[in-house]
This record gives C-alpha cells, sequence and structure tokens, in this order.
C-alpha cells in the first residue's frame, strides 16, 4: 500500500509544476486520494485521506528559486519605476504646457525660484534673463573704434 501511494504521489508530482504543486497542495491530496483509492477498491480498502504535508525541495532547486523571485521583485520594481517616470514626464509636460500659455506664471515661477534659492543662504544668485533682453542690451553697445 505504502509503495502505491509513494508510485501515485510520484506519477502526479512528475506531471505538476513546481509552482502548482506549492501552492495547489489541496487540488494534488484530492487527486492522489481519488487513485488510490479507485487503485484500491478491487481490495476492498477505501481510502478517504491522503495529505502531502511535507515537500522537501534539493538545495540547488531552493536556490534557484531564490534567484527566480528576485527576479520577479526586480522586474516588478523596474516596471513600477517606469510608470513613475511616466507621470513625471507627462506631469512636467503639462506643467510645461501651462507656463507656455501664460507668461506671467513663468515669471511668478522663476521669482519663486529665486526666492527659495536665497533662502538656501548662497551667495551667487543667477539671474535668468530671455534672449531677447541680450540682444537689446547688445544694440545698446557703442560701436568699437579701430585702433
Amino acid at each position: 500500500m505504502a509503495l502505491l501511494a509513494q508510485t501515485t504521489l510520484r506519477s502526479i508530482i512528475g506531471q505538476a509544476e513546481l509552482d502548482e504543486l506549492l501552492i495547489n497542495r489541496d487540488e494534488i491530496n484530492r487527486r492522489l486520494q481519488q487513485i488510490i483509492d479507485a487503485l484500491t477498491d478491487p481490495w476492498g480498502v477505501k481510502v478517504t485521506l491522503v495529505e502531502v504535508k511535507d515537500v522537501e525541495l534539493p538545495d540547488a532547486m531552493r536556490r534557484a528559486m531564490a534567484r527566480q523571485a528576485e527576479s520577479e521583485r526586480d522586474r516588478r520594481a523596474k516596471v513600477i519605476h517606469a510608470f513613475g517616470e511616466q507621470e513625471a514626464a507627462e506631469t512636467l509636460a503639462e506643467a510645461a504646457r501651462l507656463l507656455e500659455a501664460r507668461p506671467a506664471a513663468l515669471h511668478l515661477r522663476i521669482l519663486q525660484t529665486m526666492t527659495e534659492i536665497s533662502a538656501e543662504h548662497n551667495s551667487t544668485l543667477i539671474f535668468p534673463l530671455p534672449m531677447e533682453f541680450l540682444r537689446v542690451l547688445d544694440t545698446l553697445r557703442p560701436p568699437e573704434q579701430p585702433h
């Protein structure tokens, strides 16, 4: 009887994926019980319960499973990070559109940024100027005298 149970167990385990074996233990128990009960019925034996209590995996298999789980966690983290980057890019693009449509808002944002920078006690402040302003200053410069 024990040999029959072992043989049947090996047969079912051989057909199952490792993940299925670890997750669906109740289903495997049910299938084992049905098969063993059907095989022992001609002997007058009724099998009412079969239970796989423990699954021992070789060390190499455990290490492989740990690597697979770590790879899956890394993959998920990269996907989450990529979605975050995408949302950030979309938010920045929307902010750029809003500031482009409202020049006064851009100037207020620049002033706010300068206030934040000056609060950090920096000794140097850089004032961004539009290129048009610099071109106007260039036209106000006196012509150079030949030597």
